[in-house]
């Protein structure tokens, strides 16, 4: 929902109720009430409301959401916060996931990338590693930006289009980036959906994930084993699949979770295992919630 507190925080400062500047600005006591109960106005009183308060519209509405986990994101992204949960979420989570697929950079370059947009650059690094971790920060926005939304088709291939744009493999012609797979590709050794049957999988899969109410963190890893399973994008499918299992764990107000570097032989053997044993994976994300967890105690956020 729209919630007007950040115009609450305004007039406080200039001394104002909301009656008061109803009155000088002959705004209708049903407006006034909206405004009380957090609902969209018009955009020409909203402007006409920031005119006479001297700031931008933009300043005086913002989403809310009821999980407060999401929010303190959000609110700290907002203001690209340093120190925070953000920032610790956006250096933890892509050092973590890029290096579950191989990157060569370190979490102080990550972190360091992250808070600078610089990197040292070490023993040779590739480009595409200092590329990607780039693209995650911005694939971690955009989870923040559209959490509370539906999972559809198109987030799913937003994802993978923010995290391989302008990487080598973003020139090859055949490289669908921001759709799925033109070549067969397997994982681990083991054979995935050919790409001529990936969309109608993938349409089956998210159907059957919308039918779930309520959704909860055993669906998440469910999903997320299937999707791996699809491998439905020529590269990236680990990290698209966790950045989607991010996204609908604060969709759903679920502790998120990291799956650390150092526990990655216990994430792949969760993957591969998954039909005859589930513990595997879930115990592998449960440690991660855990991990999680110690970063929202850190910030005395409460789940």
């Amino acid at each position: 929902m729209i919630s007007y507190a950040s115009l609450e925080k305004k007039l406080g400062e200039q001394g104002l109720t909301k009656t008061a500047l109803a009155k000088k600005l002959g705004i209708s006591s049903r407006t006034v009430a909206k405004i009380g109960r957090g609902e969209k106005i018009a955009d020409r009183v909203l402007q006409k409301i920031a005119a006479y308060l001297g700031c931008g519209a933009e300043e005086l509405c913002r989403e809310i959401s009821e999980n407060a986990l999401l929010q303190t994101l959000r609110d700290e992204k907002s203001v690209r916060l340093s120190g925070g949960l953000y920032h610790e979420l956006q250096v933890r989570m892509t050092y973590n996931s890029n290096h579950i697929e191989g990157s060569r950079l370190s979490e102080d370059q990550t972190r360091l990338i992250f808070e600078t947009n610089t990197v040292d650059v070490g023993e040779g690094l590739p480009v595409d590693d200092i590329i990607e971790t780039v693209n995650h920060f911005r694939a971690i926005d955009y989870v923040i930006d559209c959490a509370e939304e539906p999972l559809t088709e198109h987030t799913v291939k937003e994802l993978h289009r923010i995290l391989k744009q302008g990487t080598k493999d973003s020139t090859l012609s055949w490289f669908a980036v921001g759709d799925y797979k033109k070549r067969t590709n397997t994982v681990g050794g083991r054979e995935t959906v050919k790409p001529k049957d990936v969309p109608a999988r993938m349409a089956a899969l998210l159907s059957d994930y919308a039918a779930k109410d309520p959704v909860t963190l055993q669906d998440v890893i469910r999903f997320h084993v299937a999707f791996e399973r699809i491998h439905p994008f020529q590269d990236g499918n680990g990290r698209v699949g966790r950045l989607i299992a991010l996204k609908e764990c604060l969709r759903f107000g679920i502790v998120p979770f990291i799956i650390e570097d150092e526990k990655k032989l216990y994430y792949y053997r969760g993957l591969a295992e998954f039909d005859r044993e589930e513990g595997y994976l879930t115990d592998t994300c449960l440690d991660g919630q855990d991990t999680f967890r110690k970063l929202m105690e850190m910030f005395d956020i409460r789940p």
